[in-house]
């Protein structure tokens, strides 16, 4: 099943079941159930399919982009963080950050995991149970901040507000039993950036939540980012940074296309 999360034309928010060109307004949640109700969804804006309520990232997952990096292929899952103000919904701007300034800002396309009911020390076996569904990811990555001034402390080149966007929508585990097999891509103003499949993961979505389940509660409503391919802007020569102006989508096979401008934050003259 595809969910949608919208606003609706009193500013009301919904969810929605369906196809883009039909979708249905439904009543309940994403965990205990939505369900349709008949009526026509009056969509006045999409937004991120669900508000998480933590975000957990996984670098160096696909081995052609750790390949391209020059990077060893990692022992464990290679864990970072975003905060939830980072989410940023479907046909809404990308912010280039101009008070914190960076400008190496990079693309990440990536196949985003919603955790659906609360697990610790879950086994590989047991992990895809827990799992409400799959969406598209953009990984935005401000690679000055990640690398050069961090300290490698990947955070903080990672988590500035819009630095997330996710949507159009949710697909839900009966849709998509196995992610191990799905087409991934990245088009910067109409050119194929990446292109590849989520069978190139070192780490498996299953191994991913039940290594970060590991002594620690996974709650409902957290967001784990499975990494991305090879064909990122900082690996390119020369290297293709985000410019206000560009637009960047992400798509991945069964789930759809999320697409948003890029733009510079407004500063206030000193």
């Amino acid at each position: 099943m595809k969910m949608y999360r919208y606003l609706d034309p009193e500013g009301e928010v919904r969810f929605a079941v369906g196809e883009a060109g039909k979708l249905l307004r439904a009543e309940g949640d994403p965990y205990r159930g939505l369900v349709p109700t008949g009526d026509e969804a009056r969509v006045a804006e999409l937004l991120a399919p669900i508000v998480p309520t933590a975000v957990v990232g996984i670098g160096l997952n696909y081995r052609k982009h750790a390949e391209e990096g020059g990077a060893r292929i990692p022992q464990h899952p290679v864990v970072f963080m975003k905060l939830p103000g980072a989410i940023q919904d479907p046909n809404k701007p990308i912010v280039l950050p101009r008070t914190l300034r960076s400008d190496k800002v990079d693309y990440e396309c990536e196949l985003a995991v919603v955790v659906g009911t609360a697990c610790k020390n879950v086994s590989v076996d047991e992990a895809l149970s827990h799992v409400l569904g799959y969406t598209c990811a953009n990984d935005v990555s401000a690679r000055d901040w990640q690398i050069e001034w961090g300290g490698s402390q990947w955070s903080r080149g990672k988590t500035f507000d819009t630095f997330l966007p996710m949507g159009p929508c949710l697909v839900t585990t009966d849709d998509i039993p196995d992610p191990s097999g799905l087409q991934i891509r990245t088009e910067l103003n109409g050119q194929t950036m990446q292109d590849w499949t989520t069978a190139d993961m070192i780490f498996s979505v299953a191994e991913i939540v039940s290594f970060l389940s590991g002594s620690t509660t996974l709650e409902a409503g957290t967001v784990i980012l499975t990494g991305t391919p090879h064909g990122v802007g900082m690996a390119r020569t020369p290297p293709v940074w985000l410019r206000a102006g560009d637009t960047v989508a992400i798509e991945i096979e069964r789930i759809g296309r999320l697409e948003n401008r890029v733009v510079e934050e407004e500063t206030s003259a000193s």
